[in-house]
């Protein structure tokens, strides 16, 4: 039973700070190539793209690496925004994306059709916003791309269902389309996150480790849950049935910080994105982060910022 109509807590930390980094501006696009062919994607900072062959095979290349052979029914899904090339072949000519014959649907969808006439391959592309303030904890510590290179059956099926219903949102543009089209991008992410995390042996320390983890992952979740809460290295332990003096060093030892440090850094940072973008008032902002008074809560900003919150409140105002 649901006592008082409340809803129990989710127990999956890693699915909590990937709900947060709460997808947006998603632009979905079929790409219908024909080898010889190759597209240059442009940088895009504070952005994500991913790419799902549908249809043949094509090349990922991102600058730094190695080409790698995207089969049909892979995903690869570029957290950092970075330029790349797809194509079809190693060593085909590429154009960049904005001078290609590219047919606007609607301002969520859009067609490509493109290339030489030869072998075909099919793509679903996506490019969508997060929020920088998770996005800042979460992205640095994922590769320059992830490759999903075979899902089972399930899966496969389930994901082709997806890209299909995104699409039909897409073109149709029903009332709250966009927002169906963000929730499922999300859920694409997160799952290519996931099986990222699942196959690989780069997360047995810093933040992600730390996030796994069954006690420390439980605080984080609780610190990014609820910041306006008197946390404190003792009511932490005590939420995730740790001793105090293991929990203190295991938090440090997993994050690379202190409990304390971390949760006053994680005010600033919200802090510092609700001072952009919206027009609250130190006051309420200072409640909202578990502060008794505007002046302790504007001298912890600067401290850790480097500025005053009113510096960075008059900034955002002043690109209105």
């Amino acid at each position: 039973m649901i006592a008082n109509g409340a809803f129990p807590r989710i127990s999956d930390p890693l699915g909590e700070i990937l709900y947060q980094l709460r997808m947006d501006g998603s632009l979905y696009a079929q790409s219908y190539l024909s080898a010889p062919w190759g597209v240059e994607m442009p940088e895009l900072p504070g952005k994500m793209m991913f790419h799902i062959i549908t249809q043949g095979q094509c090349w990922l290349h991102v600058e730094g690496g190695e080409p790698v052979l995207l089969r049909q029914g892979s995903l690869v899904l570029v957290p950092h925004g970075r330029g790349h090339r797809v194509m079809d072949a190693p060593g085909s000519p590429v154009a960049k994306l904005f001078d290609l014959p590219i047919r606007r649907i609607t301002d969520r969808y859009e067609e490509l059709h493109y290339g030489g006439g030869g072998a075909s391959t099919h793509l679903t592309c996506c490019v969508m916003s997060f929020d920088p303030l998770t996005g800042r904890q979460l992205i640095p510590h994922l590769p320059d791309y992830l490759h999903i290179d075979s899902w089972d059956t399930d899966v496969d099926s389930w994901l082709q269902t997806t890209l299909r219903f995104i699409a039909r949102e897409a073109r149709e543009q029903k009332p709250g389309g966009q927002t169906i089209i963000a929730n499922l991008a999300d859920i694409l992410v997160i799952q290519a996150i996931r099986a990222w995390l699942d196959a690989t042996e780069e997360t047995s320390a810093g933040w992600l480790a730390a996030l796994r983890d069954k006690y420390i992952g439980s605080a984080l979740a609780a610190i990014h849950r609820e910041p306006e809460r008197n946390w404190t290295v003792d009511t932490l332990a005590r939420e995730v049935g740790l001793s105090r003096s293991g929990f203190s060093a295991r938090f440090s030892e997993l994050v690379g910080e202190s409990a304390k440090r971390y949760i006053t850094h994680w005010r600033m940072q919200l802090a510092r994105s609700k001072l952009l973008d919206s027009g609250i008032s130190m006051g309420e902002l200072a409640d909202q982060l578990g502060y008794h008074s505007e002046a302790a809560f504007c001298r912890a900003f600067k401290r850790v910022i480097g500025v005053s919150p009113g510096s960075i409140k008059k900034s955002a105002l002043s690109l209105l």
